[in-house]
């Protein structure tokens, strides 16, 4: 979308000594259309064997998701010390190149709001160009329809893993006091790349979610990887109109460790654009 101005090199996390990426055709990505009646069981069968499945029939609609990347592409573009009006991320707003608390950089710009946020949208309004009402608007609908998606996918998730009620996820979800995300992510080409001589640059380095399922999805850029069992990576590739869903490390203690308590979960869910 737009390059940043340029940053010290410095501020890259470069892998060393990672695994070769795979030969393994992504194409066996599990891919579920969850308005079928089987949708749970391949649901729980994605998560137990992948952790990472791409859904399809999902009844965000399109009109939303353009609108917010039509916000998010006019906000991106704007130049870096007008967005940092509406920073620092704290933990909500705008931020970039540090990506978490365990000190990880990246070549990463972000917008970070709660899902229930009464983040101030008027900080938007110092960024040449926008208006705020837009950008609240924009968000509030897309993250309305990605909730009720998530719910539903965590609602069969709930099913067909024998948990009940089966609102035990999505209720975590839905409540006033959730601690859900939504953030926007913003990848910026670096021209430095060439001085790395091959190594691999980092844009959000290797991770895993501690979340219950984090809900992404991509343009038309690719870029997107997942380690496999084995541990090599294979690229995920960009689909625009479909979702990515990652389970995180909460909802893998359910499957694997026999339950947790809804406390150790809390109620987190990421969803991501």
């Amino acid at each position: 979308m737009v390059v940043l101005s340029i940053p010290a090199v410095e501020q890259f996390s470069i892998v060393k000594n990672c695994k070769p990426i795979s030969s393994f055709f992504p194409s066996n990505i599990p891919i579920i259309d969850i308005s079928k009646p089987d949708s749970k069981n391949l649901l729980v069968k994605a998560c137990e064997e992948f952790g990472f499945f791409k859904i399809i029939n999902h009844g965000v609609p399109m009109e939303f998701i353009n609108n917010l990347e039509l916000e998010a592409i006019k906000f991106f573009s704007s130049p870096l010390n007008q967005k940092e009006k509406a920073g620092p991320a704290d933990p909500f707003g705008y931020g970039n190149r540090k990506i978490g608390t365990n000190g990880d950089i990246g070549w990463v710009e972000y917008i970070l709001l709660s899902t229930n946020s009464e983040f101030n949208y008027q900080k938007f309004a110092s960024i040449l160009g926008l208006d705020p009402e837009n950008i609240r608007v924009a968000v509030n609908d897309y993250v309305s329809a990605m909730k009720k998606m998530a719910c539903e996918i965590l609602e069969m998730l709930a099913e067909g893993l024998k948990i009940y009620p089966k609102n035990v996820f999505s209720k975590l979800l839905m409540d006033e006091q959730s601690d859900s995300v939504f953030r926007i992510n913003h990848y910026p080409p670096c021209p430095e790349v060439q001085e790395f001589n091959g190594r691999n640059l980092i844009g959000f380095g290797a991770h895993t979610d501690p979340q219950i399922i984090s809900l992404l999805r991509s343009n038309n850029t690719s870029g997107l990887q997942i380690s496999l069992e084995d541990g090599h990576w294979i690229s995920v590739p960009p689909d625009q109109n479909s979702f990515f869903i990652n389970v995180g490390d909460s909802l893998q203690g359910w499957i694997y460790g026999g339950g947790l308590d809804s406390n150790a979960i809390r109620r987190k869910i990421t969803l991501y654009m």
